[in-house]
């Protein structure tokens, strides 16, 4: 009689990449670890997309994607960080990931508290980290907390870190309501943290540590706050109606 094949989850893992030569290498290596031990019975992946870098980001990754077979390195114009997170969502979806999990190429964050992430995946429709342990300094902080804020007064909604990338999705609940998301969307995480919690899904928080950048340029500055600030007011204006 022939034993009954189980079925093993699919992950894929999505990382967006934009200028991080210095850091890409060790990304792949810490993260392919994370893909290898949750195979998918060899169907899982790390995708990461460069978002059209100026420095050799993606000759790295190609370098790298030689002799790992479950590491599949794109590239694409540069569209900006939302933008290029859609991009791999919906990347994860066609290829028909069971689960898809986000995270960044600057090395903020650890492979190693994904564990309890997977080990909740069956009971929520989204587990999100939350950032407790943070060490990438004021002006970061300063925005998450009005951001807070701004989805309170927007929204309604109260969120306990609603951009933190290091989140793990269940494809199909994400394929239902990622078409509510202009594809230019800057905020994506943020949008989708949103619709999750008006939609009355099941969201877990999990604490997790953030490390300062490992290399590369930190882009946020007063300057940058203040642009990102006034095209997110744009942006949240423009869903609400839909959302």
């Amino acid at each position: 009689m022939e034993k009954e094949q189980i079925k093993l989850d699919k992950l894929y893992i999505i990382i967006p990449a934009y200028n991080e030569e210095e850091t890409i290498g060790s990304v792949i290596n810490d993260w392919y670890s994370i893909v290898e031990k949750f195979h998918g019975g060899g169907q899982s992946r790390l995708v990461i997309i460069d978002d059209g870098s100026k420095d050799n980001t993606y000759k790295i990754m190609q370098e790298y994607a030689i002799n790992r077979p479950l590491f599949q390195p794109l590239t694409k114009s540069n569209s900006g960080h939302g933008a290029t997170v859609l991009y791999g969502y919906y990347y994860a979806i066609h290829a028909k990931a069971d689960y898809i999990f986000q995270t960044d190429s600057d090395g903020q964050t650890l492979p190693e508290e994904f564990i309890p992430f997977w080990n909740a995946r069956k009971k929520y429709d989204m587990v999100i980290g939350y950032r407790n342990k943070r060490q990438d300094g004021f002006s970061r902080i300063f925005v998450t907390k009005t951001l807070k804020m701004v989805l309170k007064l927007c929204f309604k909604v109260t969120v306990t870190d609603a951009n933190t990338p290091y989140r793990l999705m269940e494809k199909e609940t994400l394929e239902k309501y990622i078409e509510l998301i202009p594809k230019d969307f800057n905020l994506s995480n943020v949008i989708l943290t949103v619709i999750y919690i008006k939609k009355n899904l099941a969201v877990k928080y999990i604490p997790i540590t953030f490390k300062p950048r490992q290399g590369g340029i930190n882009s946020i500055n007063m300057k940058n706050i203040i642009k990102i600030g006034k095209q997110a007011v744009v942006d949240f204006n423009r869903i609400k109606k839909i959302i």
